[in-house]
């Protein structure tokens, strides 16, 4: 066997993928603004009935630059955003890139103490959030986070007769929050080209916070050439064009929505379908009225696209890909049949700042024979991949072996954000340690076949154990909390929590309880959906919890 078995990348086999791109010399900023002058008045958001020409939303993340300089927000600063699907986003995005800044997006489903931690360790100036988002713990949060200013705004501006999915109505809009009004502010000032600062490849584009097996969540600092490169990917890949248009089913705030879907977007010159909140019928009607070809999303999302009613009709996107979970080579099957699109598998992280790996458009994805796994595809053009000993990185394992994947390529991150013991940790050298187990076959093709970390995956959302344990801690019923992952026909897999209780509360509290108690301090998905009591938790002979035995077994809610 060769020291390298993968220096002959045997996925270059697949002539019909790109094997190499060019370096970006652009940032998505200069795309955008290149699409801006050269196609003004092409569509750049369709959001609902409401168009936005490339020049409007040149014009308005204008606007939020002037507003950003007003702020005193300069080079290398951060700008969070808790927003759903909505153009405000990439107002913000574009306008925070003009002042040389950064994007911090922020799920919307986090409660107080997960905003403020953030909202504190990236050390944002500015928070623009949803209004209907704005309670008074959040409030609190970005106080004690000491954001110095705070604009708000509706999933309902801008639109006009639109079938909003919304947890408000417009009559019920609130007023009087003590912020500012984003789009109030913004037509008040105008764009000015002194506020434009120089923005480079190098710079920070997005701080994007993902979760470790240890630690507290942690900033992913995705470069602009990172965006850049991966957006190219993915249009050499899909073979996207203008004629294309991206159905965004995947959230902004993560970074499958930021690459491709935003940037993406912006390099090809497409229109980028959003409708607020994903919502199967409201995707459908979204996809058929602005013909929409491409998307990319979580399995989770594709599985309520087949259940919906809408899809007997068919004729639903051309260019179909998933990722961030495990893939049911069923399910895939089954949605070809209904909805008319075979979904191509994708495989990346917050970390490569979205795909390594994806099957090519045209190509169906094999089937790993011994664990069924479907196939993540092959490397993305200029990635390096290998598989590895999981307990000594420097010994490469032969093709047919399991092993820890590693990759090196200009898509892979500059680091966690003042995390530099956990930057130094997640490489070995040279190769970032993805934490995956995978097998790749003499063909090329790539496989995940178990999950080195204990990180729980619940429908494309990172949850991290520890977090959900702290919390639990806190009630005083529990004696001890482990949480683990378990397979989920709809998540991929969901949140399990196992409890030895307090002597004193075995007969006084209910799994329920826990998961209310829970419920008023997480996000949704972090939540546990199923509880096991239990007089010990097992653990090793040095006192770890054996989260594999945990993962079966035991009475569930």
């Amino acid at each position: 066997m060769a020291s390298d078995p993968y220096s002959e990348k045997p996925w270059l086999r697949h002539y019909h993928i790109p094997h190499t791109l060019p370096l970006p010399e652009e940032t998505i900023l200069d795309s955008f603004e290149r699409q801006a002058r050269s196609r003004p008045q092409a569509t750049a958001i369709q959001y609902f009935s409401r168009s936005f020409s490339y020049a409007e939303l040149d014009h308005q993340s204008g606007c939020f630059a002037s507003l950003l300089a007003r702020f005193g927000v300069g080079k290398g600063d951060r700008i969070a955003v808790s927003l759903q699907n909505n153009p405000q986003f990439a107002i913000a995005q574009y306008g925070a890139w003009k002042r040389g800044a950064a994007l911090v997006p922020l799920s919307p489903m986090y409660k107080g103490e997960e905003l403020e931690y953030q909202l504190s360790d990236s050390g944002a100036k500015v928070w623009l959030g949803l209004e209907s988002l704005f309670t008074p713990p959040i409030r609190e949060a970005i106080e004690r986070a000491g954001v110095a200013h705070v604009l708000t705004t509706s999933e309902l501006d801008w639109v006009e007769d639109s079938p909003l999915p919304s947890p408000i109505a417009a009559s019920e809009r609130i007023r009087g929050l003590g912020t500012l009004d984003l789009v109030s502010e913004l037509s008040k000032i105008e764009p000015d080209a002194h506020n434009r600062l120089p923005l480079g490849l190098n710079d920070l584009a997005h701080l994007v916070y993902t979760s470790g097996t240890t630690g507290r969540p942690k900033g992913s600092m995705g470069l602009h050439k990172h965006i850049a490169f991966n957006a190219n990917v993915f249009r050499a890949w899909m073979n996207l064009t203008e004629a294309d248009a991206v159905l965004g089913m995947a959230p902004l705030f993560h970074i499958t929505g930021l690459v491709a879907h935003l940037a993406v977007a912006a390099l090809a010159g497409m229109p980028l379908v959003l409708f607020h909140r994903f919502q199967p019928a409201e995707a459908f009607r979204m996809a058929r009225t602005y013909n929409a070809t491409f998307s990319v999303a979580s399995i989770t999302a594709y599985i309520a696209l087949l259940n919906d009613p809408a899809a007997k009709d068919g004729g639903f996107l051309k260019k179909c890909f998933t990722g961030g979970a495990a893939v049911a080579p069923a399910i895939t099957e089954q949605f070809e049949s209904k909805c008319g699109c075979y979904i191509h598998n994708t495989y990346g992280l917050t970390e490569v700042n979205s795909p390594s790996h994806s099957v090519p458009l045209g190509s169906r994805a094999p089937v790993h024979t011994d664990s069924g796994a479907l196939s993540i595809g092959v490397p993305i053009p200029n990635c390096d991949a290998r598989i590895v000993d999981s307990a000594d990185p420097s010994r490469m394992v032969p093709p047919g072996e399991a092993g820890e994947l590693c990759l090196k390529g200009p898509f892979v991150f500059e680091g966690y954000w003042n995390r530099p013991e956990a930057t130094q940790a997640a490489f070995h050298d040279g190769w970032f340690l993805t934490g995956d187990i995978a097998i790749m076959d003499k063909e090329g093709w790539f496989y995940i076949v178990d999950r080195k970390k204990d990180m729980i995956n619940a429908s494309g959302y990172k949850v991290w154990p520890r977090e959900v344990e702290d919390v639990l801690y806190r009630h005083p019923a529990v004696r001890e909390a482990a949480v683990v992952g378990v397979p989920d026909d709809y998540r991929g897999e969901t949140v399990k929590a196992v409890i030895a209780l307090q002597p004193d509360h075995e007969q006084t509290i209910s799994a329920q309880a826990l998961i209310d108690f829970c419920r008023d301090k997480l996000a949704t998905y972090k939540v546990p959906r199923q509880v096991v009591f239990v007089d010990e938790i097992p653990k090793t002979a040095t006192g770890k919890f054996l989260r594999r035995q945990l993962r079966s077994g035991g009475e569930t809610i």
